[in-house]
């Protein structure tokens, strides 16, 4: 069995994990499967990230240089970056999760040992939601790379006299692991705003204010309660849990998507800089006006905007979650649209 054939195997293989974890992350954030199903989406994406590298060491070996010198490897790249910043996503908030379950026990205890109070511990509710949203986009881009691109891009060849260099390693692979943290932290900027959009805080703000106040006085003289005053009591908490409950998730996507969004910035620059000393070793100018170098700048800009405003302007919600909605569409026109669209030195095995 030779290369070839392996790696169809692995492409194959990896496709099938993907649509079944994305279907498992699907079916948990629409509540019609368990938490413990969370084991097993949690393990596909161990495992769908094994079967990445397995497959990109398989084209390094097979092509004799690090496989990021086209767009087909470059997006099997990418799509391992995404995996893995969901591996970490998974440990992170599955921690965060039995940590806060420990502290809820702990504050508890007292409680338990009541046999008219218990406690249920706190399922791990964002963990199904970031799967969610970034198995799709990661299947869709192994979809697009392995089974949409040309024959022609996919073959290993030998790298052209520009690449061959050791920046290529250095300048790359940062640039795409801050392209995969930087789409990451989008992706959650707009989930934010689609939670936001349909959030109920306006509903339940307006909603029963004279019931609340009649409860009030009526628990202040210590009066009885009617039963429609009880069924409208009991109808306003329940909207205010929901209330708090959708809010608690918006805070936590917005945080998460800065803490991304944060990690890729400065790898963002790393990679601008290590371009640009790779450009004067090989075309004699550290800055060319290279469509691609200059798309690669207006992504730094509109990233450095959003933290600015973050953190000098105290910018957060749905301000910070638009300017991040912008800057997903101008990476992908940075990483693909320049090449597809025009040529320019940076076009190394992308359409002619």
């Amino acid at each position: 069995m030779n290369f070839i054939e392996i790696e169809n195997g692995i492409t194959n293989l990896n496709f099938f994990i993907l649509f079944i974890t994305m279907l498992l992350y699907w079916f948990q954030s629409s509540a019609l499967i368990g938490s413990k199903w969370s084991i097993v989406s949690t393990g596909s994406v161990f495992f769908s990230n094994f079967l990445q590298i397995i497959y990109l060491c398989l084209r390094w070996v097979g092509s004799g240089h690090f496989p990021l010198s086209n767009l087909y490897e470059s997006l099997l790249f990418l799509s391992w970056v995404l995996t893995f910043l969901l591996v970490i996503s998974n440990i992170k908030l599955n921690t965060l999760v039995c940590l806060d379950n420990y502290y809820l026990i702990k504050k508890n205890s007292s409680a338990l040992e009541s046999t008219h109070s218990g406690f249920i511990k706190k399922p791990n509710l964002l963990d199904p939601l970031v799967g969610s949203i970034l198995t799709p986009f990661i299947l869709l881009i192994n979809t697009f790379a392995s089974f949409l691109l040309p024959n022609e891009l996919k073959m290993t060849t030998a790298l052209v006299p520009a690449l061959q260099s050791n920046w290529l390693v250095m300048h790359v692979t940062v640039m795409m692991l801050s392209y995969g943290a930087l789409l990451s932290g989008c992706l959650l900027a707009i989930c934010y705003l689609i939670v936001a959009f349909f959030s109920p805080v306006s509903l339940a703000q307006t909603e029963n204010t004279n019931v609340k106040n009649l409860k009030s006085e009526l628990t202040a003289t210590e009066l009885p309660l009617t039963n429609e005053l009880n069924l409208a009591w009991s109808s306003e908490m329940d909207n205010r849990k929901q209330v708090d409950s959708s809010s608690q998730l918006s805070a936590t996507l917005d945080n998460l998507s800065y803490r991304i969004l944060s990690l890729g910035f400065p790898l963002l620059t790393i990679g601008i800089l290590s371009g640009a000393v790779w450009a004067n070793q090989t075309w004699g100018s550290y800055w060319s006006w290279d469509p691609k170098e200059t798309w690669a700048l207006i992504t730094w800009f509109v990233f450095a905007i959003y933290l600015h405003t973050r953190i000098s302007k105290g910018w957060t919600g749905q301000r910070s979650a638009f300017i991040a909605s912008f800057g997903f569409i101008i990476i992908w026109i940075c990483y693909l649209g320049v090449n597809l669209l025009g040529k320019g030195l940076h076009s190394y095995g992308f359409f002619s």
